[in-house]
């Protein structure tokens, strides 16, 4: 029997003022270990794997939760979880990152929630020879730059609800906006591609005005939902397609006085949204459980480096069953958090 040593550390990575693409103190980095004494029969091997867990962008609700899943998982499977990420929305940071790894770090899988799906192929693929296995969560790459794509939900079903969401909190008339993260994220232009399809075939007398890009960035959502209060005065709905911009937008509203008025709705998570659903200035928020994702991640890494791929109904445990459709794992179904539920929920 082997006695296990658990420690967990949390550390700021302070990377060299000399790169001209990142800045001093944007990279967090959060390591599980599970390292094994060594064994009483000396014959024994023990294979340890670590997992480098990539998010878009830290310190934002959502992808904290998915960190706290992550290393919930690092724990329960006996693996080392390495968790960094950049400190904005940003291909070229977390290009730089995964280089980290590979020539500093000695990882068996990196786990990514990509900002950009062209321009990490390089670098994922100089991991791949590097005999490091890439997979995608989140947001995906070109299929050629990973094995295959953790996707939350189905997204053709989540765009479409995002915008029948919308549509039932203002009569199915009027203008409106969407609030996204970055243009270049493929998830979310997913999304948007069949939230304005399902506007197209069902909602005629809704009008789109505006799509702005938050990049993830929780002030810029909050000016950008300022503004588009400013322009368009006529204006009956936001939709945040990105986990900042229901909190900004129901702010703005809010601060308006226009609760009610303007209805928001769209991707957060409820703890940031619990105020602001109770008092009228959102709606409908929509996710999943992004702990779950954090957890789903670690677990298919694990199972692909003991040799078994993802497979369609498979039972991960702390998760549930999982569907494929071709190279791309389905979580589950979306969850609406409104006012009579979203106490129930906690992340």
């Amino acid at each position: 029997m082997l006695k296990k040593i658990l420690w967990y550390q949390i550390f700021l990575l302070i990377v060299s003022g000399c790169s001209p693409s990142l800045p001093n103190n944007n990279e967090y980095k959060v390591v599980y270990s599970n390292e094994p004494l060594q064994p009483e029969n000396e014959s024994q091997e023990v294979k340890e794997y670590t997992i480098a867990i990539i998010p878009k962008v830290i310190n934002i609700p959502y992808f904290n939760a998915i960190e706290e899943g992550a290393i919930e998982a690092g724990k329960d499977l006996g693996v080392n979880v390495i968790y960094k990420g950049p400190s904005i929305a940003d291909s070229t940071q977390q290009i730089k990152i995964i280089n980290d790894l590979i020539e500093n770090e000695e990882v068996d899988v990196i786990a990514i929630s990509a900002n950009d799906p062209e321009k990490l192929i390089p670098i994922l693929k100089k991991a791949q020879r590097n005999q490091i296995r890439v997979i995608t969560w989140d947001a995906d790459t070109l299929p050629e730059g990973r094995e295959f794509f953790i996707n939350m939900v189905n997204p053709e079903t989540l765009g479409r609800h995002l915008m029948d969401t919308l549509a039932w909190n203002v009569g199915e008339e009027g203008e409106f906006a969407i609030m996204t993260g970055a243009h270049s994220a493929s998830n979310l232009n997913e999304w948007l591609k069949w939230i304005q399809t399902q506007q197209e075939e069902y909602y005629p007398n809704m009008k789109l005005v505006d799509i702005s890009a938050t990049d993830d960035d929780p002030h810029k959502a909050y000016v950008i939902a300022q503004q588009l209060l400013n322009d368009y005065p006529d204006l009956k709905g936001i939709i945040g397609n990105s986990s900042v911009g229901p909190p900004a937008a129901a702010q703005a509203v809010m601060e308006a006085g226009k609760s009610g008025e303007i209805a928001v709705v769209g991707l957060s998570s409820p703890n940031p949204m619990n105020e602001y659903l109770k008092d009228g200035s959102a709606q409908v928020i929509t996710l999943w459980s992004p702990k779950k994702l954090g957890y789903l991640t670690v677990s298919l890494s694990k199972n692909i480096l003991t040799g078994s791929l993802p497979y369609d109904n498979q039972e991960i445990p702390g998760v549930g069953k999982i569907r494929m459709i071709d190279d791309m794992v389905i979580m589950g179904e979306p969850i609406d958090f409104t006012r009579e539920n979203v106490d129930q929920y906690d992340f």
